[in-house]
């Protein structure tokens, strides 16, 4: 008799975690996902400002499970899912059956309807996304250090942000320590210091999900370090000149996009109700209603809380969901059998910049240098693999001894040359 087929869409922290609970049992696991690693998300925006390599935060994932002989990994894009005839198709057209589903798509960055905004603001989710964001801060300095006036490199060197969410924040922080820093002597013919940085949230306070006093702090640490924190303001328009923020207009060649997520398109031909983030409604045990084996996860669940609120999109909640549906099929509950999923909350942190962070774990708040250390450890620990915790802790002494960024390589140029400002002197 063959073994129970369970099929993970997703190798992010809640498909990962899932096909790890399942490793060497007697079910048959195929892991899909549309890439060969797993990214360590929470830290990709280092790679973003130059501050880690690709290859620290991201680890093969078949690497990962080659201790399961029971796992096989497929590298392939997911382009529907059958819930009645139980398989799910890839791009290719091939089609792969399953007894159980597990759904941890993840999602991308939202434009909210504004979608001709992506080709000026990029969002962040990809190591694609980040070295394309790496080398537009780069290649910016570069463009402003031909310029033969200031009003001529000021639009290169203003930086917009939008979105004060945890990505916001800790990208405004990193493009101040870059420039105020680590570039602070590489160039002579601009100074660095001068560089502006805009971070634009609609909401009255950065950081909304953390409590008030919180985010007024990460806003103090914000200003310390240069960033012009905009809120209750809404972006109206974005192009190749700017950000129109309401009246005002800031000329920026640098915008990034840091303000929504929008679960995959492929939870679509589910056909079941979605919310507004295209997460699929799930019940109490992650499973879809009506369809006992297919379980929706991480980003791609609108699972709710004991207060009824939707779980936020945090990687500790795929983790634990991950485990969680393992568990069930581990155990082969029925439905009327399996427990509620609940949410162990372990706190969450954000980080503003070197010795400047801020944390919450229960009623228990604190910022500062404390804080700051909280957040390197806790990131140091969740990283997969000896080698990358010690790429990354080795990289942060560095950074922090020395106030330099190792990975300011641009590896292409992504514009021509004959793009670049003239130079007349």
């Amino acid at each position: 008799m063959a073994n129970t087929k369970i099929v993970i869409l997703g190798g992010g922290f809640g498909g990962l975690n899932a096909a790890k609970a399942l490793g060497n049992s007697k079910f048959d696991v195929w892991l899909i996902d549309r890439t060969n690693h797993h990214l360590f998300q929470p830290l990709l925006y280092q790679v973003a400002s130059a501050a880690l390599s690709p290859g620290d935060i991201a680890v093969p994932i078949r690497e990962i499970l080659s201790p399961y002989p029971n796992i096989t990994v497929l590298m392939g894009d997911v382009i529907a899912i059958d819930k009645e005839k139980k398989h799910v198709v890839l791009r290719n057209g091939d089609r792969l059956g399953f007894e159980h589903l597990i759904v941890s798509l993840g999602a991308r960055h939202s434009y909210f309807g504004n979608d001709s905004w992506e080709e000026f603001a990029p969002g962040l989710k990809t190591l694609k996304d980040a070295l394309q964001i790496r080398e537009r801060i780069l290649i910016s300095f570069e463009k402003a250090e031909r310029c033969d006036s200031i009003s001529e490199a000021k639009k290169y060197l203003n930086f917009v942000i939008i979105g004060g969410g945890p990505t916001g924040v800790e990208m405004a922080g990193a493009i101040a320590e870059i420039a105020n820093e680590t570039l602070l002597k590489n160039f002579r013919r601009i100074d660095t210091t001068k560089t502006k940085i805009y971070l634009v949230e609609g909401s009255s306070h950065i950081l909304p999900v953390y409590p008030e006093n919180l985010s007024n702090k990460a806003r103090l640490y914000l200003e310390h370090f240069g960033v012009n924190v905009i809120t209750g303001k809404r972006v109206t328009n974005v192009t190749k000149e700017g950000v129109t923020i309401e009246e005002m207009m800031i000329p920026a060649e640098n915008i990034l996009w840091a303000a929504g997520n929008q679960a995959s398109s492929v939870l679509k031909t589910l056909e079941v109700p979605l919310d507004r983030q295209g997460r699929a409604s799930v019940d109490a045990d992650l499973s879809l209603a009506g369809y006992p084996d297919i379980f929706i996860i991480g980003d791609s669940a609108c699972a709710l809380d004991k207060q009824g609120k939707p779980l936020p999109a945090l990687a500790p909640v795929a983790v634990q969901q991950g485990r969680f549906v393992a568990d069930i099929l581990r155990k082969k509950l029925s439905k009327n059998q399996r427990p509620a999923f609940c949410y162990r909350d372990k706190g969450t942190m954000a980080t503003i910049g070197k010795t400047k962070a801020i944390g919450m774990f229960g009623k228990v708040q604190f910022s500062g240098l404390l804080a700051w250390f909280a957040w390197c450890f806790v990131h140091v620990l969740y990283l997969i693999g000896f080698r990358n915790r010690m790429a990354v802790l080795s990289q942060w002494l560095f950074s922090y001894f020395s106030s330099q960024k190792g990975a300011r390589l641009i590896y292409r140029m992504t514009e021509s040359e004959e793009e670049f400002p003239h130079m007349h002197s």
